[in-house]
């Protein structure tokens, strides 16, 4: 079983990890969700940054299907903001988390499912699957953990 200390220890990674997470929405998704383009000449800086990923891993990037725009929105209008909301009680233990904690990674895990689908179904498979998984499953693995962790929390 493990010590409240350690939980907390979870807690404060998991906190840190939702940071990024919110990050990766607010700068990344939404911005490429909404139009902005991913290329080497592309108005907002970081996804000028994007394009060399998407032109060696994620092709996709470059010409967005209804999907994936779709899994943007999510992490820019959804995951984005409830990452910060996540992060701000975890970091400081608040057990009312746990049931909008529980549908988030619900619903997180589920827009993975569909990301992924258009990945390696769709027309532009990834074309380096050792370089691509790595980076790309932490996306499915941390609401997997965050619900872990939060399954066993009681609300207080």
């Amino acid at each position: 079983m493990p010590t409240e200390a350690s939980l907390r220890t979870i807690d404060r990674v998991l906190a840190v990890l939702f940071v990024l997470v919110a990050v990766n929405g607010f700068v990344l998704s939404l911005p490429e969700a909404l139009g902005v383009p991913v290329s080497p000449d592309s108005p907002w800086p970081p996804l000028r940054a994007l394009h060399g990923w998407a032109v060696t891993q994620e092709p996709a990037h470059l010409h967005i299907p209804p999907n994936l725009r779709a899994s943007l929105l999510f992490d820019g209008f959804v995951q984005g903001p409830f990452a910060l909301v996540a992060a701000f009680a975890l970091w400081n233990g608040r057990r009312w988390l746990r049931t909008p904690g529980l549908l988030y990674a619900g619903a997180a895990i589920i827009n993975m499912y569909f990301y992924f689908f258009q990945t390696v179904f769709g027309p532009d498979p990834p074309l380096h699957p050792t370089t691509y998984w790595p980076m790309n499953l932490p996306w499915l693995f941390l609401p997997i953990a965050l619900a872990a962790r939060l399954w066993t929390m009681r609300e207080g």
